[in-house]
């Protein structure tokens, strides 16, 4: 019995490191990497939670920030109004409106401070309403999980967005808008209580959504003689009201 002992208790020794070492090793290949306890996924990974999985979350990517959005699977899921965000970063396509080929990318190149704004206030959006889950490795995070030069540049290109968005409103805040008006019947109009109106360009604009525009603002009588202003097509110089 000693000596059966004796063989038997070398060979159970083994047996159990070799199943701890199979165990560790099972467990190492099977984690997901992982980032200050968040998952990184490649794009091949992230395709998989696109809502044709019933036993999978549902999840999307928006400048590289994944969120798990299952519990708004009536739009995320498969035949839902927003299922082309699902298992993909579509930034571009927050603002875009594209939704089909090309469009759903997460490419930003081109677009205007603006949009790259309301890209990073739609980030924020899912931050608030739902649970973060990990990282996207690409354009946005490195394979360890760390923010790359695009993500550092897209933040920075909205809040500079941000800050003429801002100057915008103070400056146009000293020339008040005109009132407007559309209907059916008798199309549009703009008016004024006080001063009368004029079409004036928007310097700022081409910062910040890369076109010029004009907009109605309200002048006195006083201040008609200064240069850029527009009035508008068959309406007397001095009335109050004009169709557009």
């Amino acid at each position: 019995m000693k000596s059966l002992r004796r063989i038997v208790s070398p060979f159970v020794g083994v047996t159990l490191i070799v199943l701890l070492l199979a165990l560790y090793f099972r467990s190492s290949f099977k984690s997901p990497p992982q980032h200050n306890n968040q998952r990184l996924f490649s794009a091949e990974e992230l395709g998989l939670y696109n809502g044709t999985d019933e036993t999978l979350p549902i999840l999307l990517g928006i400048l590289g920030s994944v969120y798990d959005v299952t519990k708004g699977k009536s739009h995320y899921g498969s035949g839902g109004s927003y299922n082309h965000f699902s298992g993909r970063d579509a930034s571009r396509a927050f603002v875009s409106g594209n939704f089909t080929g090309d469009g759903l990318t997460d490419s930003l190149h081109g677009l205007s401070s603006s949009e790259v704004k309301s890209i990073v206030d739609w980030r924020g959006f899912y931050s608030r309403t739902y649970t973060p889950v990990g990282k996207l490795v690409g354009r946005y995070y490195d394979s360890q999980g760390n923010p790359t030069k695009h993500l550092k540049g897209a933040e920075a290109k909205a809040s500079r967005g941000a800050q003429l968005m801002e100057k915008q409103k103070i400056e146009e805040d000293k020339q008040k808008n005109c009132n407007s008006r559309w209907s059916q019947d008798e199309g549009g109009k703009v008016w004024c209580d006080v001063g009368v109106p004029r079409l004036v360009q928007r310097p700022l604009e081409i910062a910040i959504t890369g076109s010029m525009s004009k907009r109605c603002a309200c002048f006195e009588e006083d201040q008609l003689d200064q240069s850029g202003l527009e009035i508008y097509k068959d309406c007397e110089p001095l009335a109050k009201t004009c169709k557009v």
